[in-house]
């Protein structure tokens, strides 16, 4: 089973007892954490998918251990003015232990793309035979109907109230 799960500001694909570094995480070593925002959870053909989020799914953590990244070398120089600047940066992450996947909800992702389609009704028929007029033709039609300011109208205003 594995879960795509939103981890501090960034989605990581887990799966029971892997290893994830994230972001640093308040907490200290040994703590158990839980993160509620499952995006989405798989157990082989079973999808679960979330809109945004799956409500009452939960992933629980361990933090094994806080560390600092690789360092990441930053160069700025201008060339034949003399300008260089070296600056290096490593990024403060956290160690974790997925220890659970927990689905209490949500709904299946086949289920989530049915969509009914629309019933056609009599006036959209009807709208659907005015569009094949000119504003010229729609116009005449108007003036015949007794309508008032249709010389201004637009052809979508013009088939709305000639229907």
């Amino acid at each position: 089973m594995y879960a795509i799960v939103e981890i501090a500001g960034q989605q990581f694909k887990v799966a029971k007892d892997q290893k994830v570094f994230v972001n640093r995480l308040s907490g200290e070593e040994g703590d158990s954490v839980s993160f509620d925002k499952v995006l989405l959870t798989g157990d082989g053909d079973n999808i679960n998918l979330g809109a945004p989020a799956i409500d009452g799914a939960l992933v629980g953590a361990k933090i094994t251990r806080h560390l600092k990244g690789d360092k990441v070398i930053v160069f700025k120089k201008k060339r034949r003015k003399g300008y260089k600047k070296k600056n290096g940066h490593r990024q403060a992450l956290t160690e974790i232990v997925i220890e659970s996947i927990d689905v209490k909800g949500g709904k299946k992702a086949a289920s989530a793309k049915k969509e009914e389609a629309p019933k056609e009704t009599k006036s959209d028929k009807k709208s659907e035979d005015l569009n094949q007029y000119t504003v010229a033709e729609l116009k005449e039609m108007a003036k015949e109907k007794g309508l008032e300011g249709y010389s201004s109208m637009k052809k979508a205003e013009l088939i709305e109230a000639l229907s």
